[in-house]
């Protein structure tokens, strides 16, 4: 899938309400969409303004026939980390969080 087909069905995931998130550790500080933290306008907002260079898709760990998308957008003076994945007909949230150090290149 090309990068703005991901943006384009990823924004649309969110604007139907049709998205989860992914059970993880860390979770108030990993995913603060999953913990109420930021709104689904926001995430809109972040995906809808990243461009292709802070973009970047990878297998998922434990299924490599899913690939999983990264977003880097600049937001008000930080480097956000947006983290997911397709699973029909949804969209799975990993991570929405301000970048760690590790996480900025």
């Amino acid at each position: 899938m090309r990068f703005r087909d991901v943006k384009r069905r990823a924004i649309h995931c969110l604007t139907e309400g049709a998205y989860d998130h992914q059970t993880r550790g860390n979770i108030d500080v990993k995913n603060l969409f999953a913990t109420g933290q930021v709104s689904e306008a926001w995430v809109i907002d972040l995906i809808g303004g990243t461009s292709s260079e802070h973009y970047q898709c990878s297998p998922h760990h434990q299924d490599s026939s899913i690939d999983v998308h990264i977003f880097k957008p600049w937001r008000l003076g930080q480097r956000w980390y947006v983290k997911f994945f397709f699973l029909e007909p949804d969209i799975i949230f990993i991570s929405v969080h301000i970048c760690t150090a590790g996480e900025r290149s």
